[in-house]
């Protein structure tokens, strides 16, 4: 069950409370992933989804990394025991909506989830239909068109938004490599550059050795 953090024991507390009134207490951390064991990976699996397969190594990356699943609520910190994704998807009009889907730690059970629900959305009525209420899940989004070296998203100020939100972009060659841009935003007041670095090392541990973690 989601429970609270006892702010009164918290080491984070005073980091907590400093962060907390800042008109912008995002940070916004940017680099780029070694794809290519993945990529090399997928070639031998019929018809999987690489989109879809690096959307579950960052899902999979956030759960197991605690702050990731810390979110803000009236002045206090709920940990949620799992979170599950949200992506953009780009439609045939060229407009783009949301695809949601859960989490499994099982690859194969997450695949067909996932493929489930950007079918659904396929088929639908294209609506652009946002869960802000939802916040055990983290944002995502790709820009398969740009390698980019730093990135933004769009604010509501005002609002307790504490969900990460997590941006890929343009796969690169690179002295033989295929690299991607990677983007991982955070509210200060939950997860510091120590917890941004645990999260980016785990997963490029899982790209280093996917047939480990495609189960």
């Amino acid at each position: 069950m989601p429970h609270y953090i006892d702010l009164a024991t918290w080491p984070r507390r005073a980091v907590f409370e400093f962060y907390l009134p800042f008109d912008k207490p995002y940070f916004n951390v940017c680099t780029r992933l070694d794809i290519t064991k993945l990529l090399a990976e997928l070639k031998q699996r019929k018809d999987t989804n690489v989109w879809l397969t690096y959307h579950y190594l960052a899902l999979r990356a956030a759960n197991e990394i605690e702050p990731f699943r810390y979110r803000l609520r009236d002045g206090q910190v709920l940990v949620h025991d799992v979170i599950n994704g949200g992506t953009t998807i780009i439609l045939p009009n060229e407009t783009f909506t949301l695809v949601y889907f859960d989490y499994s730690e099982n690859f194969s059970k997450f695949m067909e989830g996932a493929t489930q629900a950007v079918e659904e959305i396929r088929k639908g009525d294209w609506a652009f239909r946002p869960k802000h209420e939802d916040d055990a899940r983290i944002h995502c989004t790709t820009l398969p068109w740009i390698a980019f070296t730093s990135f933004s998203h769009a604010r509501r100020w005002g609002r307790q938004d504490s969900v990460p939100k997590i941006s890929f972009g343009k796969f690169e060659t690179e002295n033989g490599r295929t690299l991607m841009p990677f983007s991982v935003e955070v509210h200060h007041s939950l997860v510091d550059g120590l917890h941004v670095g645990r999260y980016i090392a785990r997963i490029e541990e899982m790209l280093a050795q996917p047939e480990s973690f495609l189960d």
